[in-house]
């Protein structure tokens, strides 16, 4: 039996006239760029987070470069974040000219630890960090009450990469409502995927929206009026419209992750040599991946692999071990934990489309591996 790790294929099929109703709307309305669209799904974005505003941008790592850019970050200063992520996430920072530096993750979590936080805020080169940038992976939350209270401390701003996290929350709030605002990439693979590259960023702060929705357009505050120089950033109409329509299944797309994460727990809990996801007990994990550990990895990838299951490795090269950031000088054994996951770590299906004999299929191949 086949079973793939995502299946937008059969996501389609179940939402196909509507999806093609809207794209077509846009193509016959001509608003390619931006347009109603896009404004619309802007507000039901929004809502959705119980936030003020969303600007919708051209990919994920855009709403990061776009975010920090917005806040004043840029040479001279340093904004922290973890190594155990996409390199969308350190790229951001190394666009405006800023210097990453990284603290490790939690054990359980794999989110930013507050601890090492707090003792790298303590240190001589964190004189110039202006922000903190915790990720909210695979669909998990960091703990934002003690990055918030750290932030205070310290004076500095916090941007949210909420990328794999749509809808998530953290002690009863949705992400996006812990810091200046909160970036999410709607990459088609994701919780709520386009179908292209587009991004979206939201924001409490009315000065701070104003501001991105002018950056993400050449900073025009009307056409050929260019307050400051920008970017190009803008969604597309018909990313604007797929998302408008899937929006409305997302919650419902979600309690069906959630709900085979649960299963999965209950089945995998025991086995010795297996980690299953923790969720902290502040938060609603919305498992953009469901991601076990173990020493293992690579017999156990072959092994589903031969079962015809798909997996993937999120992440299997932690950032400072990529030769792209080899000059900020961390050697091995600086962050333990994110290397420990990057060799440990392998995600399995979870995605809504999957049938319940898939679901089974998949607990007895991982029952059986472990077993023999």
């Amino acid at each position: 039996m086949k079973v793939p790790l995502a299946d937008l294929k059969a996501q389609y099929q179940t939402i196909k006239p509507e999806i093609d109703a809207a794209i077509k709307q846009v193509i016959e309305s001509t608003q390619f760029i931006l347009g109603k669209a896009v404004n619309d799904f802007e507000q039901a974005f929004a809502k959705a987070h119980q936030i003020k505003h969303c600007i919708a941008v051209g990919s994920g790592t855009d709403a990061l470069h776009a975010a920090l850019w917005a806040i004043g970050i840029g040479k001279g200063d340093a904004v922290v974040t973890t190594p155990f992520t996409f390199i969308a996430t350190v790229e951001a920072i190394s666009l405006t000219g800023a210097q990453p530096l990284f603290v490790d993750i939690d054990p359980k979590t794999y989110t930013m630890d507050p601890n090492k936080l707090e003792d790298l805020m303590k240190t001589p080169k964190c004189k110039s960090v202006k922000a903190i940038l915790p990720i909210h992976l695979y669909g998990q939350p960091a703990a934002m009450d003690s990055i918030q209270q750290i932030t205070h401390k310290y004076g500095m701003k916090i941007i949210e990469d909420a990328a794999q996290s749509h809808i998530a929350k953290y002690d009863g709030k949705f992400v996006g409502n812990f810091g200046e605002a909160a970036c999410f990439s709607f990459y088609p693979g994701k919780n709520l995927g386009a179908y292209g590259e587009a991004g979206g960023i939201i924001t409490n702060d009315d000065a701070l929206a104003l501001k991105l929705r002018r950056l993400r357009d050449h900073g025009q505050s009307e056409k050929y009026k260019h307050e400051f120089w920008g970017h190009n950033y803008r969604m597309d109409g018909i990313q604007g419209a797929v998302l408008g329509v899937k929006l409305k299944y997302l919650n419902q797309w979600t309690s069906k992750r959630r709900e085979i994460a649960a299963k999965y727990k209950q089945q995998f809990d025991e086995i010795p040599g297996l980690v299953v996801p923790f969720e902290s007990p502040k938060a609603f994990h919305v498992y953009h991946q469901f991601v076990v550990r173990t020493k293992k990895r690579s017999a156990f990838q072959q092994y589903l692999a031969e079962k015809e299951i798909a997996t993937a490795l999120h992440y299997p090269i932690p950032i400072h071990f990529q030769e792209a950031y080899q000059h900020l000088g961390y050697k091995q054994g600086d962050f333990p934990v994110s290397e420990a996951c990057a060799d440990e770590c392998i995600s399995i299906p979870a995605h809504p489309e999957m049938l319940n004999e898939q679901i089974d299929y998949v607990i007895n191949t991982v029952k059986t591996f472990f077993e023999n």
